[in-house]
């Protein structure tokens, strides 16, 4: 009975440990994150396709973002290890403490680009040409912040190619309307990344790292996430008469509008203590309104 029960025993011991594996991905890329700039990237594509693009389209469209985001999370966790291990607010994550080694998190990065380059491949040949370029820009980003303070650009760049990317995917052309969206999430990025570095002005003045709060200060940075955040709405509305969009888009702009003032006026109250709240749940919501009335407005 004991030797048939080791098996089994081990076979537990393996799933768990598997399990145990994926979660540390899952945390390694924060693969929640991935709300802020899915929708944007389905929104590019309901707009190419004036409707819903084709099964196929959609699934490699979603396979590419997988790839892409994944790929460029995990070059920054490798790139920022040794800065992460530093800093108390980092400290914890998995690279810094040991529960993912280097090679394990290389591995990882490579297979997620991998898969950014077939989906790319299967969607059409301008998607493959673009596909270096955009590992480029998203792997770039990890190493601005040692070196110019317009590092939240970069990160919303990297974000931005998200509709720009699956506009292309279903048309195989370029055209204003999504690189107009893609304005608006790469200031939309900007700003709220601008606010989140507030948290780590002390440490990046320490070690020499570069944002607009540690050069500006944190009330003249939060100035600047204003501006871009109301230029975000700005081109935002522009999108109504240049592509073509109706009253239930307009719906979604309006929530757009009030959740950006909202996460702003949640800083100015509480300021760093609702800091989680204004970053991920405003802005979750603002991605996941805007596709939502954007596809009602398309389809309906």
């Amino acid at each position: 009975m004991e030797t048939r029960g080791r098996p089994l025993e081990t076979g537990e011991w393996g799933l768990a440990a598997a399990l145990k594996k994926i979660t540390l991905f899952w945390e390694f890329i924060k693969f929640p994150h991935t709300i802020f700039a899915l929708p944007f990237a389905f929104m590019g594509a309901i707009l190419a396709a004036r409707g819903l693009p084709t099964g196929r389209q959609a699934f490699w469209i979603l396979m590419a973002m997988v790839g892409a985001r994944s790929g460029a999370m995990a070059f920054n966790r490798l790139a920022d290890r040794r800065l992460d291990a530093l800093n108390f607010r980092t400290r914890d994550r998995a690279l810094p403490k040991g529960l993912l080694t280097v090679g394990e998190a290389l591995l990882f990065t490579f297979a997620s680009f991998g898969l950014f380059l077939f989906a790319s491949y299967q969607l059409n040949p301008l998607c493959l040409k673009l596909s270096p370029l955009a590992i480029l820009i998203v792997t770039l980003y990890s190493y601005t912040k040692r070196f110019t303070a317009s590092t939240h650009f970069f990160l919303g760049l990297a974000l931005a190619c998200a509709p720009i990317g699956a506009w292309i995917a279903v048309k195989g052309a370029f055209a204003l309307p999504p690189f107009l969206l893609g304005l608006a999430v790469l200031f939309w990025v900007a700003g709220f990344d601008i606010l989140y570095a507030l948290a780590d002005i002390e440490f990046d003045r320490t070690v020499g790292l570069h944002s607009i709060p540690a050069r500006l200060g944190p009330e003249k940075g939060i100035v600047v996430s204003r501006l871009l955040h109301l230029l975000t709405f700005t081109l935002l509305a522009l999108l109504l008469p240049l592509a073509g969009l109706g009253p239930l888009y307009l719906i979604g702009l309006a929530l757009a509008g009030g959740l950006l003032f909202y996460e702003h006026l949640l800083l100015a109250w509480y300021g760093l203590a609702k800091l989680d709240a204004a970053f991920f749940m405003t802005n979750g919501l603002l991605s996941v309104a805007l596709f939502v009335f954007t596809f009602l407005d398309v389809v309906l």
